[in-house]
């Protein structure tokens, strides 16, 4: 069978760079043109390094009741489940412990090394604080309280404008990817995206890593390694533990996980480095497929990741060499 013909365009977006591939190539510019739109509203309307974002607004309005558009209603909506399915461990109410750790900007703007911070160890607000009517949309943000949607708007962002992407192709088949957050919409490729699994989704494509294939819903990865700083010798990064209000110790390094959407598989990711020693019962539980690094470096997978296969051209999850790859 040959090769399913794919068209690719990159472009920059939320902070960071993302990857556009659809499988009716002379559709490839509306498809930009639509993802483009997409996560330039919601760059509009959730991010917390805008003064003009409406998620900004919100903030800087807390206290009282706010009246917010759709999209950012939608966020905060993915936001607060995320925060419930997840038992807490992703709370969207961390924005103000994100800031003082020092992750005050797009991540390229930050310092990355600085003095010493006093922080405090001390549980964020917790999500149960914002009061949300979705059918009003309406917001009330206690005061002292900032709102991050950081582990659910990038990937919404990714899941819509896929969605975007198809319709604005046509039909065929589409993927994106986010900054490595990985949502596909449409019919894949024979055999699936094949997808590189990496800490760090600007590493290159190489033979040899470890890749899978997926054919619908989402794929994200949360880690410790790669947005970090430090600050009077201290590393840091941007997963906020909401119980101490400080960035996560646990022992995964690493996280990816595949669900029915990139916004689950988000919530899902970030989840299982909060939580630790207890995040493969959750997973389980959720029937969720894992990918986890410890610290030092091994590689654990759960819920029926693909354990990769020796070959000649070195080893992967799938049989999709023919391919391109992609990175999550």
């Amino acid at each position: 069978m040959s090769a399913t013909a794919l068209a690719i365009a990159d472009g920059s977006a939320l902070g960071g760079g993302y990857r556009l591939i659809v499988t009716r190539p002379s559709r490839i510019e509306a498809a930009q043109a639509a993802l483009d739109a997409q996560v330039q509203a919601i760059d509009a309307a959730a991010s917390r390094f805008r003064r003009d974002s409406e998620l900004s607004l919100l903030n800087a309005n807390a206290g009282r009741e706010v009246r917010i558009g759709g999209l950012l209603g939608h966020a905060i909506k993915e936001a607060l489940r995320g925060a419930r399915i997840s038992d807490g461990a992703v709370d969207p109410t961390v924005g103000e412990a994100v800031r003082v750790t020092g992750y005050d900007a797009d991540f390229a703007a930050v310092a990355p090394d600085g003095p010493a911070l006093q922080l405090k160890i001390e549980r964020v607000p917790g999500w149960r604080a914002v009061q949300f009517d979705e059918s009003s949309r309406t917001v009330i943000v206690p005061r002292g309280v900032e709102l991050d949607l950081g582990a659910t708007a990038k990937a919404l962002a990714a899941d819509l404008g896929a969605r975007a992407a198809l319709a604005a192709a046509g039909g065929g088949g589409v993927l994106v990817s986010l900054g490595g957050d990985i949502a596909v919409a449409g019919e894949p490729p024979p055999g699936g995206w094949p997808v590189q699994v990496s800490e760090d989704s600007a590493a290159p494509i190489r033979a040899g890593e470890e890749t899978i294939a997926i054919s619908s819903g989402g794929l994200a990865t949360s880690s410790t390694t790669v947005r970090r700083w430090t600050r009077g010798g201290a590393e840091l990064h941007h997963i906020i533990d909401p119980d101490t209000g400080q960035p996560a110790t646990g022992p995964w390094r690493t996280a990816t996980v595949a669900a029915g959407t990139c916004v689950d598989a988000n919530i899902a990711s970030t989840a299982a480095i909060v939580k630790g020693d207890r995040a493969v019962d959750w997973l389980a539980a959720h029937g969720l497929a894992a990918r986890l690094v410890d610290r030092a470096g091994a590689v654990h997978r759960f819920g029926g990741w693909p354990v990769p296969q020796q070959a000649a051209s070195g080893f992967s999850a799938n049989s999709q060499e023919t391919q391109p790859r992609f990175r999550a």
